[in-house]
Parts: structure tokens; sequence; C-alpha cells
């Protein structure tokens, strides 16, 4: 009852939000009318990246290995700020509504189509679906379900998937952006407050009660798993990735993905985004306290005897959480869950819609006729993750890891095609496509004959390839007259006057937490 009530609550909240936003235009539904400030922006950004793949597979990663894998959310902050400084002061000055709309103005029609289609498939196959999947086994594990109905595993997946596709559709279909962003806001203190709420109990238990003495067994015992600082290949992210291949992945997830930049392009003004990135640049740091450690807290508890490390956060919940709060922390991470899938599944009608429908079957489309094929659109998504989420179950083990690597496939060309088109002027549109195609048969060739190096590495040296080559092409076949990007702002241009500061001290706090778990500090 607690559950149904709280999401119930907020659900409310949500849509009386939307009261003063004109859903009936692209504007207004896709970007929330250009009226996020930075609180909604911040936790917004948190929870469209935070979902139970991340706090079940990271928790999971750091109980089979080491702290490196906290390296996914503690070095977030440098792409974040990038974000803050570099591409979104451009993005507002043009007025794109969506990432492959700047391509557009870059290249051409096709590149955006291209790229388009390319993250749609990327979404419809493998993250929606994921989500959903990942986050029904965690909401199986604390309610019992399976047991309950007495069904496999593989129905529970398939109803538990419906029930949160269609609580997203809700929130999509009538509230837009708004709506899941002022969720956001509300899921995401409960998320961190639960987190580490459950952090602090897990040190109780190990120190039989005792907060002290948890601390001391935690950080005396085992202290190897403390360490996040290592270059061993068979590590979860090697420490020489951090300003390589990570940092790729990273720039292409929190300043490129769609799912990820719309809460930014959503921003009433440049200096709101500013803060809005830089306010989840310190929410990432402090994530590792309940994304990570949690994890180091399971193996004191229970030993390496849990065979499949993706149950570890689960049973962690049910454990450590008193009878009367796991409802309110399940309606929590089923929060989690829904903010990660609305984002992702807003972000894909807005490609859908403004980069495919109406360019290639209704140009004279009006802004009404957008919003609904926006929601036909969203319905039928919705559907298509359901029915697949059910079959991941046949999927191979370190799905978190998987997910990242399929990305792979495509962010860093894509990636290089903004930075290229940010920074050059004769590069024509013909260089893209053949870095997506060159790109594309690389990385398949490096995961059948160089399976055994870690993908970040290889990411580290196919993006300055995918540079270099668009740049050649450039030098070949430049475009014709120089590119000149034209400026459609739509809200006020200033930037934060404090963002520089701000940058600088979610460095230092970055920097502190490495230092913490490394052999200077809680490791040696």
């Amino acid at each position: 009852m607690t559950f149904l009530l709280i999401n119930a609550g907020i659900f409310i909240f949500s849509y009386l939000r939307t009261k003063d936003i004109d859903l009936k235009t692209s504007d207004g539904y896709f970007l929330g009318g250009r009226s996020l400030t930075a609180l909604y922006i911040g936790s917004s950004l948190l929870l469209t990246n935070l979902s139970t793949e991340q706090m079940v597979g990271l928790n999971g990663q750091s109980y089979s290995g080491t702290m490196s894998a906290m390296a996914w959310e503690v070095t977030a902050p440098l792409a974040l700020i990038m974000l803050a400084f570099v591409f979104l002061p451009r993005y507002l000055s043009s007025g794109v509504t969506t990432i492959p709309d700047f391509l557009e103005k870059r290249y051409d029609q096709r590149t955006r189509q291209i790229v388009s289609i390319l993250l749609l498939l990327g979404y419809a196959t493998s993250f929606l679906p994921t989500v959903l999947y990942s986050g029904a086994l965690v909401l199986d594990q604390v309610f019992n379900i399976s047991s309950a109905l007495g069904i496999n595993t593989l129905v529970t997946v398939f109803l538990i998937s419906l029930v949160i596709g269609a609580a997203s559709c809700c929130y999509i279909f009538f509230g837009g952006l708004k709506a899941a962003a002022s969720a956001d806001a509300i899921y995401g203190v409960g998320l961190i407050l639960g987190g580490l709420f459950i952090f602090v109990l897990g040190i109780m238990a190990i120190g039989d009660g005792s907060l002290l003495s948890g601390y001391t067994e935690l950080t005396s015992v085992h202290k190897e798993k403390l360490n996040a600082i290592t270059a061993d290949n068979s590590a979860e992210v090697p420490w020489p990735t951090i300003f390589t291949g990570l940092l790729v992945n990273n720039l292409f997830y929190w300043a490129v993905n769609q799912s990820i930049v719309q809460r930014a392009l959503g921003a009433k003004n440049l200096a709101e985004g500013q803060k809005g990135a830089l306010l989840a640049g310190v929410f990432k740091t402090i994530g590792v306290f309940y994304l990570v450690l949690p994890g180091v807290i399971a193996y004191h508890l229970y030993g390496g005897h849990i065979q499949n490390a993706d149950t570890v956060y689960p049973r962690l919940i049910v454990d450590l959480l008193p009878t009367a709060l796991i409802g309110v922390f399940a309606a929590i991470l089923f929060g989690a869950i829904l903010s990660s899938f609305n984002g992702s599944l807003n972000s894909t009608i807005t490609l859908f819609t403004l980069d495919l429908y109406k360019p290639l079957f209704k140009p004279e489309a009006k802004e009404e006729e957008l919003v609904k094929t926006g929601r036909i659109f969203v319905v039928i998504l919705a559907a298509v993750s359901i029915i697949i989420a059910p079959f991941i179950l046949f999927a191979p083990s370190g799905l978190y890891n998987y997910l990242q690597e399929m990305f792979g496939f495509f962010n860093v060309p894509v990636l290089a095609a903004v930075v290229v088109g940010f920074f050059s002027k004769k590069v024509p549109a013909l260089a893209v496509k053949w870095a997506i195609f060159a790109h594309i048969v690389l990385y398949t060739i490096s995961k059948i004959y160089f399976g055994h190096i870690h993908f970040l590495y290889i990411l580290a040296v196919l993006f300055p390839f995918s540079v270099l080559l668009m740049l050649f092409i450039g030098r070949l076949k430049p475009r014709p007259s120089e590119f000149k990007l034209e400026k459609n702002a739509k809200v006020d241009l200033q930037p934060w006057k404090h963002a520089k500061l701000a940058s600088v001290l979610v460095i230092c706090l970055m920097a502190c937490i490495y230092l913490l778990f490394s052999p200077w500090g809680l490791a040696k």
C-alpha cells in the first residue's frame, strides 16, 4: 500500500506541475517549455542516468571485484563540466531540439537521419528493454512476486515490465518532459537518502550493531577491495582509461546522448543549464557510497559465496531495511526505474517525431500533430520494449558492461561528428558517413580478434582515428563553402558567474574520492 500511495502521489504532483506548460507545442511537450531550472535539470540528469541496471550492476561488480567500478560514477563530472562549458552553450545558441538536429545544421539532413536511426535502434533493442528487465528482477526479489503468483521468471519479468511501461506512458503521454523531470526531482532525493541509509545499515551490520566497529572491519579486512586504482586489464575499469576511453564514453553519454542532453536543452537559460550539469556532477561523486560501496559491504556480510552478483543489492535491501521501510524504498527504486525509462523513452520519441517523421513523412505537420504522433509512437515503442525485455534473461552475464560495450558500436563516431562540427568549418557530411562505417567495422573486428583487451582501450584508439579520418576527408574533399553556425537562441545565453569556481570544487571532490579509495587512503 505504501508503494502505491507514494508513486500515485508523486504522479499527481508531477501532472499538476505541467499546468503552466503548453503541451500542444513541441517545445512544451518535448523540452518542458524550455523552463527547467537547475534543481530539476541536475536531479533529472542523475535519475535518467541512474536505474536498477546501475544499482544492481555496479554493486555486483564491486562485490565480485574491487572499487575500480566506481569510475563509471566518479569520473562523470569531467564530462558534465565539458557539457556545461563546451557543448551546452553551442546547443542553446543554435536553438536545437535534438543532437541530430545540430548535425543536420552542420552537415546535412541525411547525416541527421542516419544518427537518429542508430540512436533509435540502440535504445529500442538494448537500453529500454534492459532497464525494464533489471528493474523487474529487483522488484521481483523485493516483493517475491514470482513465488506468490507461482509463475516463472520469464512471465514475471513480462508482467512487471508491463506495469513499468504503462506507468511511464502515463508520464510521457500526459505530461511530457516537464512531468518526468518533476518526478525525477522527488525520486532523486529519496533515492540518495534511501541508498545512503542502506550504506549506514550495512556498516552497522558488519559491526554487529556498532557503526564504529563496522567501519573498523570494513577498512581493515579485505582492504584490497577498497582500491579503485588498478591498471589490471581484468579490472572493471582500469585507471589508465579514466582520461582516455572512459572519458570518450562519458562524453558521448553526458554531452551527446539525447536522453541525457535533452534535460539540459530544456533549461530556461544557459546559467540554469550549467548549474544543473555541475549539480549532477556533485551527485555523481556521492553516488559511490550507495552504488558501489554496498557491494563491498555485502562481501563482508555474505563472503564470496553468492554466485550471481546481480542478486547482491536486492538481498541487502531485504536483509537490512526494516520491514516497514521496504515498501518505501521499493517505491523509490521503482521511481529510479521509471525515470531512466522515461528519459530514454521521451528522447526516442523526440528523435522519431522531429528527426524522422516530420522531415520524411509530414514536412507540413503542425505542432499539435507532432505531439499526437509522439504519443502514438510512445505506446508502440514501450510495447516493443516490454516484449523484448523478458528475453534478456538469456543474455550473457555482466549485463552492465555488456550495455556499455554495445553502445560502443556507435558512440565514438557520433561524438566525433559533434566535436569536429564544433571546431571545423570545412569537413563535409561525407566524412561523418565514412567515420560511422569505418568505426562499426573496426569495432566489430576488435570484438572478434581483440576481445581480451578492455573495450575502453579500444575506444581510446578509435575516437582519435574517427576525428583524424574526418579531418583527412575534409582536407581531400572540403565543403564548397565554410560552415557558419547561425545564432537562433531561444533562451538567455549569459553563463553562470560561478561556473568556473564550481567546476574546480567538483574536480577537487572527485580527486578526494579517488584518494580515499586508493593505496594512499583506505586501501593502504
